[in-house]
Parts: structure tokens; sequence; C-alpha cells
């Protein structure tokens, strides 16, 4: 595979308003940065950019979008904050072709529920409980290298029903010390476009420091990637009777 480009957004809002207070020493460059190193880290040739809702069209102009293979999409307080044009912007690039990870809080996103066209609510309750996220698709890219389960000692927990289409793969399911269950890792492919959504990742636990998590993360970019494809979405075509002859 060529040199992937790669972009990760964050909606910043909890970096900006130091909420919560100790995120500050296990995310010292923000959720953003800590995403940005891990892919750095494990995909050492691909090239990282980072956007933040802030920024000048959320970061995500048509120029970065059209330079973009794959673009991580972490968000949670904000979400209603994000420009329709934008979501419009997105949505156009992953159906044609542009690979999309959607992280943890993200399953609320205008860009996920746009692409999958349900409400994407699910169960929750955040008391820093242990999960394990059991691989169910040991022959999938994304669980290259995956431990079985991965444990991640404190996290959000998040429960079933999670109202998502079927999903085309199941990869992870989750198991939570409180007795829930989910869906935690699982993929969609809207027009060319592929799509990893992967819950693990709460603001309050340095979760993407794991090298475990990282690992996920840069297989799904790999998974999702799909830089030879044209970047155009599926039209209709109205060819004559005998195009085939004029060949």
């Amino acid at each position: 595979m060529s040199q992937l480009r790669i972009t990760v957004w964050n909606e910043g809002v909890h970096e900006s308003t130091k909420d919560p207070a100790g995120m500050a020493e296990y995310y010292p460059e923000g959720i953003h940065g800590a995403l940005a190193a891990g892919i750095r880290e494990q995909l050492p040739d691909s090239t990282v950019r980072t956007a933040l809702l802030s920024d000048p069209e959320h970061g995500l102009p048509e120029e970065v979008l059209a330079d973009t293979d794959v673009l991580l999409w972490w968000g949670h307080k904000a979400h209603g904050q994000v420009d329709d044009a934008v979501v419009d912007r997105v949505q156009r690039h992953v159906l044609g072709g542009m690979g999309l990870l959607v992280l943890h809080s993200g399953h609320f996103s205008k860009v996920f529920t746009r692409l999958l066209g349900t409400t994407c609510s699910l169960s929750w309750r955040n008391a820093a409980e242990r999960e394990l996220v059991w691989t169910v698709d040991p022959t999938h890219p994304i669980a290259e290298g995956i431990p079985n389960p991965l444990v991640i000692p404190e996290q959000e927990t998040y429960g079933e029903f999670f109202d998502i289409p079927a999903p085309d793969e199941l990869v992870f399911i989750s198991s939570f010390s409180g007795g829930e269950v989910f869906r935690s890792g699982v993929t969609f492919r809207r027009g060319k476009g592929r799509i990893f959504y992967f819950s693990p990742g709460d603001e309050r636990y340095p979760v993407y420091n794991q090298p475990e998590i990282k690992r996920v993360l840069a297989n799904g970019i790999r998974w999702a990637a799909r830089p030879e494809v044209d970047r155009s979405i599926p039209e209709v075509s109205n060819p004559p009777r005998d195009w085939f002859l004029e060949s």
C-alpha cells in the first residue's frame, strides 16, 4: 500500500474546557494529538494531520478531504455545532471512497448518523468499569495481532441495544464488569467508502495510550484506506442499448 494520508478530527471541547481536569496529564496534546502520535508510531510511512471544530471549516475544507485517504472522527459534546455543509462534504468523500473511522461518542455525530440512517443510540454508564474487547472474527484484518480479549482496565460502559443497521462485519464485542455487552467494533460500506466504528476511548481514561488500541486503529486505517479508488460518487448512467457494440 502506498503512503497513506490520514486526518484526525477532534471537536476539542474537553481540551478547551479542561474537563476532565486530569486529561491534560495523559493527553497533553489532546485526544487528537494522542491519536496522531499513535498512528505515526504504528504507520511511520503515513502522513498525519489533525483538525479541530474551532478551525475554519472545522479543519475539513475540500482540499483537505481530497488529500485524505482515511479520516478519524472523535466527538462528544459538540455534535450539533458541526456545520451541515462540512457533514455534506465528508459524506460525499466517504461515498467517493475515503475511509472513515468513527471513535467512541462519535456514534452520535452527524456524519455517522447520516451515513447509517439510524439514531445510533445506546445504553451507557460511566463508572470506570473494566472492559474486555473480544475478537469475534479473528480472520478480519482489523483483528490482526490483537490479544483476545483486549483488556481495558477502566472505561465508560456502553451497552446494547445499539441502534445501528446490521453491520457488514462484526469484528469485536465488548463485555463490561457491570454486566453489559456491546458491539464495539463494526464495519460498514457506503458507496465506495469503508467505515469502521470502534467504541473504546472515553476522555476520562488514557485508552488511546494503550499499545493494543493503537494497533486496532492502525489496522482499521489500513483496512479502510482505498487510495487507488477514483474519488467520485457512484452516479446513474444511461448508456444506449447497443453501447457494447461500439467498443
